[in-house]
């Protein structure tokens, strides 16, 4: 798009994401992208956050503004010279592309469904309450911690009544399972459910948010049971042309974004 622009990779530890915003905002970013496991705790590391990140509890993206002379904040690409003053905003592009990424792969309507949600953390709190604010009517949660997704069913108690929350497996059948932990990115790792508890037949779809490698075991196990399956391409093409359009300020291009994931994804 004629953008003199780069886009890196850092792997930053944890308990140095506050130092690392705070270098990125003094070099002059135009903005971030976070992952696994820093959306949750950068929530209390930037400045300001967007009405998306307030809503949906995570920042997985992150815009630098500099203060003008008016005392207006603008982003960063708007300047040509560094300003004095600059801040962090946190918005969250991840909700409203997991959503978009099954109804397209999984052609599934989620409002009135029936959902089991594996993982509370940050990927898995925005969804469970994305699915909820889309209308699923029984939402399962599975946790490693059970605090944690409890908590999470107490807020959608509060703010979506119509959907009835249940922590652990369900005894019946489900229109979806959706992987949110990180079990499956690593050569070697487990399903993210016990399978004597929920066997996986008893699924109608399912759809795993890691992306590379191309099929988990859970994606594996699905597709041996004739469930339809999905992975997280489609939600990382969207949330990133989301957070491409705050950075820049144009549309994205979706259909070169795709080509160039599944390019880079699938060889």
């Amino acid at each position: 798009m004629g953008l003199n622009w780069r886009y890196l990779a850092h792997e930053v530890r944890p308990e140095y994401l506050r130092e690392a915003l705070a270098g990125a905002r003094r070099m002059n970013y135009i903005g971030l992208n976070l992952t696994v496991p820093h959306k949750v705790l950068a929530m209390d590391l930037v400045d300001v956050l967007d009405e998306t990140a307030e809503t949906w509890g995570a920042v997985n993206t992150v815009q630098f503004e500099g203060r003008d002379a008016k005392g207006q904040w603008r982003p960063l690409r708007d300047y040509e010279d560094a300003p004095a003053e600059t801040r962090s905003r946190g918005f969250n592009t991840d909700a409203d592309a997991i959503p978009r990424a099954i109804r397209e792969d999984l052609a599934l309507d989620l409002n009135g469904s029936k959902v089991l949600l594996l993982g509370a953390g940050g990927a898995g709190r925005t969804a469970a309450l994305r699915l909820a604010a889309e209308g699923v009517r029984e939402l399962w949660m599975v946790n490693r911690t059970t605090p944690k997704a409890a908590a999470i069913g107490e807020e959608i108690r509060n703010r979506y009544p119509q959907t009835n929350c249940h922590l652990g497996y369900p005894t019946g059948n489900v229109d979806l399972v959706i992987n949110a932990t990180s079990l499956g990115l690593a050569a070697g790792d487990c399903l993210p459910f016990e399978e004597r508890e929920f066997p996986l037949d008893r699924a109608g779809a399912a759809f795993d948010m890691i992306y590379r490698p191309v099929e988990t075991p859970f994606l594996r196990l699905a597709r041996v049971c004739g469930r339809p399956a999905a992975n997280g391409l489609a939600m990382l093409l969207y949330q990133g042309a989301k957070a491409f359009e705050i950075w820049t300020g144009q549309p994205a291009l979706i259909g070169r974004m795709r080509e160039a994931l599944e390019a880079n994804i699938y060889g």
